[in-house]
């Protein structure tokens, strides 16, 4: 593979300071202050991405110099709090490699100013935006870069299996397919800024609850064709680092898993980069080694222990013939191949931050016009789920008096930023834990609503969530009533109300349900507006008052703004739901298990997998989101370039769109395959999604190719993909359950 030459600039322009949101003094001094300052730092303006044979080779000239108390020492992190990252590798002089910055998060840098707070993973999923997606990524890896992050530890990629699940709203949704479009295209735009991404977690952290203890136990087709499908576009990807999860895969610690990580991941992936662990998720020191692990992080036994799985133990068990000094040789290979892969050796800038140390934090200012992505991508994420008589868009001509009700519009009362955001007061932008970034503001709904409405509206707001008497009577005198609420959730170090990472059921927090009730109760035309982490409960879907629900998630720092964008429609919505909300709690097929072993009982049958094969009829469906507009879907053909099972297949379908409304918008026609009987899928399986914009009256044909990954399925007989032969059904549908044509072939 011959390298290319991506060129990329970063523009740093002052943030503009207007509809902040910052209660007190101390947030307002250090904005202040943050604006004042002047970029200091200039990014590289050429990124040469070498492919892994041109990386292992000048790794080889490198490695080749090194003892083996170097190579070693590469592969141990210096300990936590002992670096200016969250993680630090170590470093080796003659021959020369440096110390490389680890840092959170997936959505942005953890534990620093002057950054961006963007959209989570899930709304960047339920964006079904490909295009935006990787724009997210390269927005990110410029911010890594300009502070010196040689790493970013993200993207996460478990999969929304149980809907409590504490971290699903870091990463993207419940369906393999979506997972790893969203982690391929984030991966690829991280990594064109030279900075290497790390997919995470393998495999089998998809719940917080005992997640350093329990052993998820998962069969191999489940493994195959669920959880490692995102890891296989990762690495197809080019990703340059995977972290092993803290939990045990079939009764073995993930990160000295033979299984996970050699077999599965290095082996059958063919993947070439280095292997992380988890945060003190390392347990041994020959096991781990010789089972795959390149890299301890970050790098003490347990946090500031004094010692290390690595350094001298390992070094001591390649003395005493318990790892093979080859083994050693490879880990590091693996490493300073990556290192030169991005072009890190090429102009790297120093770092700039310190996690735990802010008075040596150079403070730099690196949003540049991030800001504008991060609106724009929090609208196109944001899923309309409900619009009788077209409430909305909101005509503020038509509208005297509107009522804001819930402390979810609002600031949060103790400040800005709470540690690790471990706190659930006023407007819900993003979790909590480490897949987190401090917000330089955060734009709540209540001033993005009353920045666009002006003085067109007499706005009136009650920012508090249990006094449903005055929520009541706000209602009953305004012409519309928005009545805001949330649902938290987060990592399992931080509890939160109660909450210990996982939550504890899908009710939404702060009574809001009875609020929501209070509000439709006296008002006509209620709207409800969600910022979720993930499914919820909604027993008040179908109150005659409500005549629309609105899920923005989690979108950021440009929360009020990019609501306001769809509300009062200068955009049209086209977010999808990248999971599915059941009628009810019993409906969905795996729930947070609080043994120490439990199994994935559902198998391959995950999300609206197991509500398609069950015949169980859910609130929302995947994949399902309205627009402002209509859009027709005609013409359904296919074009079957290859028909034989055993060879190249390859097969086209194509759609024509017709957008038939009275607006300007985007649709995602999303594509379905039924496989043949003999391979036992559940009834149809996502294969194909694209965003395609049409102006009113306008029409557009879109074309799916589908090759041997999407129409193979996984055989336990033969322990490899196979494509079935038999009869395929290629469904075109807006939704999972709106499916709008059915075309059909046959593989002989």
């Amino acid at each position: 593979m011959k390298s290319f030459i991506l060129t990329t600039a970063i523009v740093i322009t002052t943030l503009a300071c207007q509809s902040f949101a910052l209660p007190f003094e101390d947030d307002l001094s250090y904005t202040k202050k943050l604006l004042a300052q002047e970029p200091i730092f200039q990014a590289a303006q050429q990124i040469n991405i070498l492919s892994w044979e041109e990386s292992y080779a000048k790794a080889s000239s490198l490695v080749g110099q090194m003892t083996l108390e170097q190579k070693v020492n590469i592969t141990t992190g210096v300990g936590w709090q002992s670096g200016p990252c969250v993680g630090n590798s170590g470093r080796t002089t003659g021959p020369d490699f440096p110390e490389l910055c680890l840092q959170d998060s997936p959505l942005g840098i953890r534990f620093t100013d002057g950054v961006s707070s963007g959209v989570a993973g899930i709304n960047a999923a339920a964006s079904f935006d490909r295009e935006a997606i990787r724009k997210r990524g390269e927005y990110m890896g410029q911010e890594f870069r300009a502070k010196g992050a040689h790493v970013q530890l993200g993207p996460s990629m478990n999969m929304l299996r149980a809907p409590e699940g504490g971290r699903n709203w870091e990463a993207f949704g419940e369906d393999p397919f979506l997972v790893g479009v969203a982690s391929a295209e984030t991966i690829i735009g991280i990594q064109s800024q030279g900075v290497m991404a790390v997919a995470k977690h393998l495999i089998g952290n998809e719940q917080e609850t005992n997640r350093l203890v329990h052993s998820a136990n998962i069969d191999e087709r489940t493994v195959q064709e669920v959880y490692l499908w995102p890891f296989k576009q990762a690495v197809d990807a080019g990703v340059a680092s995977v972290m092993c999860a803290y939990n045990k895969i079939n009764g073995v610690y993930a990160c000295e898993s033979d299984y996970a990580i050699n077999k599965l991941l290095k082996d059958q992936l063919g993947f070439k980069g280095f292997v992380q662990s988890d945060w003190s998720a390392t347990h041994s020191t020959v096991d781990s080694a010789n089972h795959g692990l390149d890299m301890t992080m970050p790098g003490d036994i347990s946090f500031n222990s004094g010692d290390s799985y690595f350094g001298r133990n390992l070094t001591n068990a390649v003395r005493s013939g318990q790892v093979n000094e080859d083994r050693v040789t490879d880990m590091a290979m693996r490493i300073v191949a990556a290192w030169y892969k991005l072009g890190q050796d090429q102009s790297f800038p120093a770092v700039n931050i310190d996690s735990f140390r802010p008075n040596l934090d150079q403070h730099i200012n690196v949003q540049g016009d991030h800001k504008d992505l991060i609106r724009q991508m929090g609208a196109a994420s944001t899923v309309l789920l409900k619009n009788e008589d077209n409430i909305l868009p909101l005509r503020t001509s038509g509208i005297k008096k509107l009522a804001v009700i819930g402390s979810d519009a609002g600031p949060n009362p103790h400040g800005l930023n709470c540690e690790d955001h471990g706190c659930n007061a006023g407007s819900l932008a993003q979790g909590w834990g480490s897949g987190t970034a401090r917000y330089p503001y955060l734009i709540t709904p209540i001033d993005g609503i009353r920045n666009r409405a002006g003085n067109a509206m007499d706005i009136t707001e009650h920012l508090r969530d249990n006094d449903f008497h005055i929520a009541a009577e706000l209602a009953s005198q305004a012409n519309v009533a928005i009545v805001f609420v949330n649902s938290d959730s987060g990592e399992e170090f931080i509890t939160v109300e109660g909450h210990v990472g996982d939550r504890n059921n899908l009710e939404l927090w702060h009574d809001g349900d009875a609020l929501i009730k209070a509000v439709a109760d006296a008002n006509q035309n209620t709207i409800v507006v969600v910022h979720s982490v993930g499914p919820i409960l909604m027993p008040w879907s179908n109150h005659p008052n409500i005549k629309a629900i609105v899920l923005p998630g989690l979108p950021g720092q440009e929360s009020g703004n990019s609501l306001a964008d769809i509300l009062f429609g200068d955009v049209n919505p086209s977010g999808r739901l990248p999971y599915t909300i059941a009628s009810k709690y019993e409906d969905y097929p795996a729930k947070i298990d609080h043994g120490l072993s439990f199994t994935y009982s559902e198998g391959i049958n995950i999300g609206y997998r197991w509500f398609d094969k069950n015949n169980i009829k859910p609130l929302y469906e995947f994949g399902y989101g309205l627009s402002y507009t209509n859009f027709e879907y005609k013409n359904f053909a296919l074009n079957q370039i290859n028909l034989e099972s055993q060879g190249d297949v390859e097969v086209q379908a194509s759609v024509t769109i017709q957008n038939t409304g009275m607006f300007d918008g985007a649709e995602i026609p999303q594509v379905y395959i039924t496989f043949p009987e003999i391979a036992q899928e559940p009834p149809q399986l996502l294969r194909g999604f694209e965003k395609v914009y049409l102006s009113k009256g306008v029409e557009q044909t879109v074309t799916f190719t589908f090759k041997k990954s999407e129409l193979s399925y996984y055989s336990i007989d033969s322990h490899q993909w196979v494509v079935p032969q038999g009869e395929f059904s290629v469904h075109f549908g807006s939704s999972s359950r709106n499916i709008r044509g059915t075309q059909k072939f046959t593989l002989i």
